[in-house]
């Protein structure tokens, strides 16, 4: 990690979120073969699975449910490139439904759905929703929108629904404009394939919301020019499906003298920041993020959670020979609503055994983090102790393939993620409370 003794003293009296994720000074700049494996503290080493799918710590077990190409009701099959997930609370009260994208575009396994959950018959992206019991033993699972583009992150509302992002800005073949976000009702009642057209059109790729103001946050992973950081401030804030149907404000975030997010490189840096109105959300002859002639940017925009009062997003990479300013291997950034300022919590160097950081979840034990990583080589999740110290708490085994769609359940006793490619969701659980320092 690009930690420095100077970044860590700049943070200062950054809060207590600063100071759970940075640690002490001491602890920080101890090196030892462990601690860069990320064994020392954590869980523990990775074992090597028998199956050869997922790597655990000692403990933990997992269940591969809902692979690509399993039966679904109605009578098609899973679709592929499973991604941004997230979990609600079930029919029956010992029963939970967890809502998972697809993030294909013009190929893969078209959902197969009645004609009200579709929007553009063309397209093959889309969300699906499982049911399981206390024991992650699949009961039932459905295609729950259709004729979406590739569906990659998103994020919840304060009322129970999955908001499922479009990170794209049309394709070939389409019937229908695309690079919008739609609402999904888990329970499958009230789902409307009906864009969000108030949250703008462009690469989306996440959504954390305030639930107090119901304020959303939005990420955008796209290029030439890189992707924004933005706010949504919808007009009613009754907080029921079909809210942000009516419309509000959608605005970029502006740091003065901050053009690239990339040249941050210590943790503890912080920025105060402003919003400036989107003139065309629709981006009817103009992308959004070329609408501005200044402006904060970040290459690989990608996942967002909102924890702890606060909006985590994550920048995946940076490089220079992309036409960024400086060069990293993933960072975390926390938006602070109420001091309306950034600070840098994380950030990886290239040439380390951690990068590409996607996903991103907060986790209910330790204080820290889980983050997908869709880098290089051996692919990870990634957790974060307290005090700041990133472990490998699971490895993918099977390919080099994405890791993605990280959510625990409601009551914490279990973690879900996905293998994009071929795709299949994973039901992780253990001694949680383990974790080390």
């Amino acid at each position: 990690m690009s930690v420095t003794r100077r970044g860590v003293v700049k943070g200062g009296a950054a809060g207590a979120l600063s100071i759970a994720l940075a640690g002490s000074l001491d602890t920080i700049f101890q090196t030892s073969a462990g601690a860069e494996v990320g064994e020392a503290f954590g869980y523990g080493p990775l074992l090597p699975d028998p199956k050869g799918a997922l790597d655990l710590p000692k403990g933990f077990s997992y269940k591969a449910l809902s692979a690509e190409g399993d039966a679904i009701a109605g009578g098609g099959k899973v679709p592929g490139k499973h991604d941004g997930t997230a979990t609600f609370g079930g029919r029956r009260r010992d029963t939970l439904r967890l809502v998972r994208n697809h993030e294909q575009t013009a190929s893969g396994v078209k959902p197969v759905a009645p004609e009200r959950l579709v929007y553009d018959p063309a397209a093959f992206g889309g969300t699906t929703t499982i049911e399981l019991d206390r024991r992650a033993n699949v009961l039932d699972q459905e295609v729950s929108l259709a004729g979406t583009a590739t569906n990659c992150a998103g994020g919840t509302t304060p009322w129970g629904t999955w908001l499922t992002c479009e990170e794209t800005e049309g394709f070939g073949g389409q019937t229908k404009s695309h690079g919008w976000v739609f609402e999904v009702d888990p329970t499958g009642r009230k789902t409307r394939p009906e864009p969000i057209t108030g949250m703008g059109r462009f690469a989306h790729e996440a959504v954390a919301i305030d639930p107090h103001t119901h304020v959303a946050y939005l990420t955008e992973d796209a290029s030439r020019p890189f992707g924004l950081f933005y706010r949504f401030s919808p007009r009613s804030h009754r907080g029921q499906y079909g809210t942000y149907m009516h419309g509000g404000r959608l605005e970029a975030m502006y740091v003065p003298d901050l053009p690239d997010l990339s040249v941050v490189q210590e943790p503890g840096s912080r920025f105060r920041v402003k919003w400036v109105k989107v003139p065309d959300p629709s981006a009817a002859a103009t992308s959004t993020r070329k609408q501005f002639e200044k402006i904060t940017r970040s290459q690989k925009l990608e996942g967002a959670w909102w924890g702890h009062g606060k909006a985590y997003f994550v920048a995946s990479f940076s490089n220079k020979g992309d036409g960024a300013a400086a060069d990293h291997a993933g960072q975390v950034w926390v938006y602070d609503p109420r001091k309306e300022t950034i600070e840098l919590e994380l950030v990886f160097k290239p040439g380390g055994r951690f990068d590409g950081p996607d996903n991103i979840t907060v986790s209910p034990y330790g204080g820290g983090v889980i983050l997908a990583e869709d880098g290089g080589g051996e692919q990870y999740l990634v957790g974060t102790t307290r005090k700041g110290e990133p472990f490998a708490f699971a490895r993918n085994a099977f390919n080099d393939g994405e890791l993605t769609g990280v959510t625990f359940s409601p009551d914490g006793r279990t973690l879900f993620a996905n293998r994009q490619t071929p795709g299949v969701t994973f039901a992780i659980q253990g001694p949680w409370h383990r974790v080390r320092h």
